[in-house]
C-alpha cells in the first residue's frame, strides 16, 4: 500500500476521545486491523502529551502529507495546523478556546482532500454547542462539510448521512432538526432527492450493481392508510412510485416497527427512514461498535465514527477505537485499488 494515497483524519474536540482514539488506532495498525495509513492535522506537542498522560509509547511525527504514508509504519504522522496554533485542552473539559482549532483541522483536512494530497476524509467527533459559542452556524458537521465542498458563493450539495455495517445500513431522511418539525421539512423532493443520491452512491461507491432501498414509515404502521397520519399515504407513497418510474429498486413506506429484525433486513440494502432517531437506534443496537457514519453526494469520500466526543470518559483510556477503525477500514474501501 505504499504508493496510496494516505487517509486525512481530522483531530476532533481536543477534550474529547478523538486524540485517543487515534492513537489506539495507530497502535493497532500492525495486528491484523488492516488499516490504511492515515495522517492525522493537529498540534503534534498536544498529541505527545496525550499519549503519555494515557501512558502510551507512541512516537508522534510532525509530517507533509506526502510522507505520510512513508512514516506511517514507525510514527503517527501528524500534519500541524496552519496556524500554528498550540492545543491544550484537558481531557474531559470541553471549551469555546478550542473551537478555532477544531475547525482549522477540518477545513485543513478537507482542503487536502480536495486537492489530492489525501485519498479521503475521516473525521473524529465534534461537538457543535462548542462551536456554537464562537458563531459556528450549520446545523451540524455534515452541513459543514458540503459547504466546504464548494467554491464560496456556490450552493452546497444536499448532504445524505448514511451509517454503515456489515449488517445494516440506514439512512435519515431528515437529520438534525426537532421531532416536531419533522412532517414540514419532509417533502416528496426531499425524500426523493435523498433516495436518488443514496442509490447512485451505493452503485458507484459501494460498487452495488443493483441497490435495494426501503423508506419506512413515519407514522405507527405506516399511517394505516391514513388512519394514523397522512404524511405517509399524500407524501411518501407518491415519492417511492416516481422513484421506481425512474429505475430505482425501492419500496415502502413501511411499518418501521418490522423493518430491522434479521429475515427484513436480508431483503434490501439500506433503510431509509424519515426521522433520525428511527435510522439510528437499530444501527446503534445492532453495531454499535463497529457502524460508520458515512457522508453520500460529497465530492470526496467521508467516514467517521458513528459515536460522539465522550467527554465523560476522555483521558481515561478506556474509550474504544472500534468505530474509528471501521471508518478508516470503509474510506479506504470506497477509494478503491486506485488511493
Amino acid at each position: 500500500m505504499t504508493e496510496h494515497k494516505p487517509i486525512a483524519l481530522t483531530l476532533g474536540d481536543p477534550a474529547g476521545i478523538g486524540p485517543e482514539i487515534a492513537l489506539m488506532a495507530w497502535r493497532a495498525r500492525d495486528a491484523g486491523a488492516g488499516l490504511p495509513p492515515f495522517f492525522l492535522v493537529g498540534d503534534p506537542a498536544f498529541l505527545e502529551r496525550r499519549a503519555s498522560d494515557l501512558g502510551f509509547s507512541i512516537p508522534i511525527a510532525e509530517v507533509g502529507p506526502d510522507s505520510a504514508t512513508e512514516v506511517f509504519s514507525r510514527a503517527l504522522p501528524v500534519v500541524p495546523l496552519p496556524s500554528g496554533v498550540r492545543i491544550d485542552a484537558e481531557a474531559g473539559r470541553p471549551g469555546a478556546a478550542h473551537a478555532g482549532a477544531i475547525l482549522e483541522s477540518i477545513t485543513t483536512a478537507v482542503s487536502l482532500v480536495r486537492e489530492g494530497s489525501a485519498a479521503a476524509l475521516v473525521t473524529n467527533p465534534i461537538a457543535k454547542y462548542v462551536l456554537t459559542q464562537v458563531g459556528f452556524a450549520h446545523p451540524g458537521h455534515t452541513e459543514f462539510l458540503a459547504a466546504l465542498s464548494v467554491a464560496p458563493g456556490e450552493t452546497p450539495p444536499l448532504p445524505v448521512m448514511m451509517l454503515w455495517s456489515e449488517t445494516l445500513a440506514v439512512v435519515p431522511v431528515t437529520i438534525h432538526v426537532a421531532l416536531r418539525r419533522v412532517p414540514d421539512l419532509l417533502t416528496q423532493d426531499l425524500v426523493m432527492r435523498t433516495a436518488r443520491i443514496v442509490a447512485a452512491d451505493l452503485a458507484t461507491r459501494f460498487r452495488i450493481g443493483k441497490p435495494r432501498l426501503v423508506l419506512s414509515g413515519l407514522n405507527p404502521h405506516a399511517g394505516e392508510a391514513g388512519t394514523m397520519g397522512t404524511e405517509d399515504r399524500d407524501v411518501l407513497e407518491p415519492a417511492v412510485a416516481q422513484l421506481q418510474n425512474e429505475g430505482i429498486d425501492i419500496r415502502g413506506p413501511l411499518p418501521a416497527d418490522t423493518l430491522f429484525h434479521p429475515r427484513a433486513r436480508a431483503t434490501y440494502d439500506v433503510a431509509l427512514t424519515p426521522t433520525h432517531d428511527q435510522a439510528l437506534i437499530p444501527i446503534k443496537t445492532i453495531a454499535f461498535d463497529d457502524g460508520v457514519n458515512v457522508t453520500l453526494g460529497l465530492p470526496f469520500i467521508r467516514t467517521s465514527p458513528d459515536h460522539g466526543t465522550a467527554f465523560d470518559i476522555a483521558g481515561k483510556g478506556i474509550a474504544r477505537p472500534d468505530s474509528l477503525m471501521a471508518a478508516l477500514r470503509l474510506a479506504a474501501r470506497l477509494v478503491g485499488p486506485r488511493a
